[in-house]
């Protein structure tokens, strides 16, 4: 007679510690050995000021995640004003970014900083159809997204967006790339 395994516990369900063993530095210094490509993710934020504001942020936790629908998925750190932005605004943008955008990459990671209006203010892009959000020139593609759900994560939100729009600025060049705590090109 076949015996039944007693169904486990939703993930969510259960109070996972800390990996016993495993550090912090030990667990970054891990991940800093997958190269990520770099993107860009930008929204409108509609109601800061009398236009609204533009806000950016430096990823490299983004992945496809579906064909049929299309479907991405990016991480954000909760507490960011990505994260809080994104609650609220249904629409956002990513600018895959090329290898010679490093400024841009550096520009958006920086923390502390006092505003985005300024970061963006001697960068060209377009303004997006949908989302209204920056779209970087020289991008090697740039999508615009709708999201369908939010996962808690741990310190992190994974936020999945349907992919409303495609475009591909640039055909030419290499991605940027992260690795072991670097921005880098491909050689």
């Amino acid at each position: 007679m076949l015996q039944k395994t007693p169904a486990s516990p939703p993930v969510s369900d259960l109070a996972i510690p800390h990996a016993e063993g495993v550090s912090n530095d030990e667990f970054r210094a891990a991940m800093s050995r997958l190269a990520a490509g770099v993107v860009l993710v930008t929204a409108h934020d509609p109601d800061d000021g009398p236009r609204g504001e533009d806000v950016g942020m430096t990823a490299t936790a983004f992945m496809s995640v579906s064909l049929d629908p299309p479907l991405v998925l990016v991480s954000l750190r909760n507490g960011s004003r990505m994260d809080d932005l994104l609650t609220d605004v249904p629409v956002w943008a990513v600018s895959v970014l090329a290898e010679d955008q490093r400024h841009i990459a550096g520009r958006f990671a920086m923390k502390n900083r006092v505003s985005d209006r300024l970061l963006f203010a001697d960068l060209p892009y377009t303004r997006g159809k949908e989302s209204g959000a920056p779209l970087m020139d020289g991008a090697l593609s740039v999508l615009e997204c709708r999201t369908e759900s939010r996962v808690a994560a741990g310190d992190h939100t994974l936020v999945v967006g349907r992919v409303l729009t495609v475009g591909l600025p640039s055909s030419g060049g290499g991605p940027l790339t992260y690795f072991q705590g670097k921005y880098r090109h491909l050689s």
